[in-house]
């Protein structure tokens, strides 16, 4: 069958750019081509452009990998998302890539395009633990190997923090203004954390690199969220029903889809707004909403799927046992919430539930496992610390940390950077005290959380 490609005749029924791809011209370099990224800001900005055409075009950058690069080059910087809900599938073809880059392969043609004035938005989707921050002290982390690297070779980056730092280098001694940095992984206040991380490698190497950075860049936070899973080959096979062509970086997700952005840039953005992006003076009042709320309940879900052998989170949510767990854990969190504006939190936890239960969306739990000593601090462990201080009762908190443990010594694995420890304190549990191999890995629990006596002996109900 004929592949995608910007010369394939579609079927009327399939969305596809209204602008005139030809002209569109680079204003935004990715850094992350991942499944988010293509069904997220990129869609955000093919209706940007469709509601008013700019030099907004993605330079999409994958750090390591050059398959998707190839398969993007293959398809002329085309790909399908395909939105499943209850009354159909509906695919729309995105086109708003139009250069596309392995790092790895081809580091200057990276560097070139951010030292280039035409790039004005440099946005990132590379997963929290790619950018180097210390678990400690919230800085840059040195023995990171990126960071590492970056710093022995500061003009030969390899991480996404060493090429902001050599990109806005360039930009400087160019007489250039810099680009905004808009990060769009779950880093809580994510802009605050990577401007913190590039002036410390930026001081490092030049103490007056540093002080232009912090005067003249920007580094908006935002929160993103739209479930995305993993494509497999029934979301390629879909894809080909529905296009009538092969899609080899097709992908399946949800109707719902939310950006929030902090309103600060240096030189101008697209109108993002124009597919239902909300501009805020504050992103923070959103992100907590999701980071706790949804992202809680996610690994919540995954792990109760971990440890009953269900495969994708839909699965769980079709026992009600396990989907009273995660209303619970809900209804807990949200207290810890202050008003969103804007948002009726009842009814976005009544969201959140029909989106967990979708019955075509496949959310691997392992998927969602991944990486979990990243995401639970921010999820599970300032929560929990914020109802303590109030005397207040943080058991939803303990019981989710007490079914990660279980579900890592049921599946005897785990996928995380701190695989090795995990593993280690798995394999060392003390029947008396079975969560205490667990908070004497260094760094992973914070202080408060290990002197809470109380709160580790729920941790410990869960587990016996």
């Amino acid at each position: 069958m004929q592949q995608l490609s910007a010369k394939t005749t579609l079927p009327p029924h399939v969305a596809r750019p209204t602008y005139d791809r030809s002209t569109l011209k680079p204003g935004i370099l990715h850094i992350g081509l991942g499944a988010f990224h293509r069904a997220h800001q990129a869609v955000f900005t093919q209706r940007a452009l469709e509601a008013e055409f700019g030099p907004w075009g993605i330079v999409a950058v994958n750090l390591r990998s050059p398959e998707p690069v190839a398969a993007l080059a293959a398809q002329d910087g085309l790909y399908s998302v395909t939105t499943r809900g209850k009354a159909d599938d509906r695919s729309e073809v995105i086109g708003a890539t139009v250069d596309w880059i392995c790092a790895a392969q081809n580091r200057q043609k990276v560097l070139d395009y951010l030292a280039s004035p035409e790039i004005r938005i440099v946005t990132l989707t590379v997963s929290e633990k790619a950018y180097g921050l210390h678990p400690v002290t919230g800085g840059l982390d040195t023995d990171h190997p990126s960071a590492a690297a970056d710093l022995a070779n500061p003009h030969q980056p390899t991480g996404p923090i060493g090429f902001l730092v050599e990109g806005l280098a360039l930009r400087r001694a160019a007489g250039v203004k810099p680009f905004t940095v808009l990060c769009c992984d779950n880093l809580p206040a994510n802009g605050h954390v990577v401007r913190r991380l590039v002036l410390d490698m930026a001081e490092r190497r030049d103490p007056a690199l540093a002080r232009w950075i912090a005067e003249n860049s920007a580094f908006p936070c935002s929160m993103v969220d739209r479930i995305v899973p993993a494509a497999t080959t029934a979301t390629r096979e879909r894809a080909e029903r529905l296009l009538g062509v092969t899609d080899a970086l097709a992908l399946d997700t949800e109707p719902f889809i939310q950006w929030v952005i902090e309103d600060n840039f240096v030189s101008g953005r697209p109108k993002w707004e124009a597919g239902g992006a909300i501009f805020a003076e504050h992103a923070e009042p959103y992100e907590k909403m999701k980071l706790r709320l949804l992202n809680g309940t996610h690994t919540l879900l995954a792990h109760l799927g971990i440890i009953h052998d269900l495969e994708c989170t839909r699965d769980v949510m079709a026992v009600p046992e396990l989907a009273a767990e995660a209303r619970r854990h809900l209804d807990a969190t949200v207290k810890t919430l202050d008003p969103v504006p804007g948002i009726d939190l009842a009814a976005y936890m009544d969201q959140l539930m029909e989106r967990f239960a979708n019955p075509t969306i496949a959310h691997r739990c392992t998927q969602i496992a991944l990486d979990t000593t990243q995401k639970i601090p921010q999820r599970l462990f300032v929560p929990a610390i914020e109802v303590l201080a109030q005397r207040g009762d943080a058991a939803a908190f303990a019981h989710v940390v007490g079914i990660w443990i279980k579900a890592v010594r049921k599946r005897g694995d785990c996928d995380d950077p701190r695989r090795d420890e995990i593993l280690a304190a798995a394999a060392n549990i003390d029947p008396a005290d079975p969560s205490a191999s667990f908070f004497a890995i260094p760094g992973l629990f914070p202080p408060e959380l290990i002197a809470a006596r109380g709160w580790r002996d729920l941790v410990n109900r869960e587990l016996r």
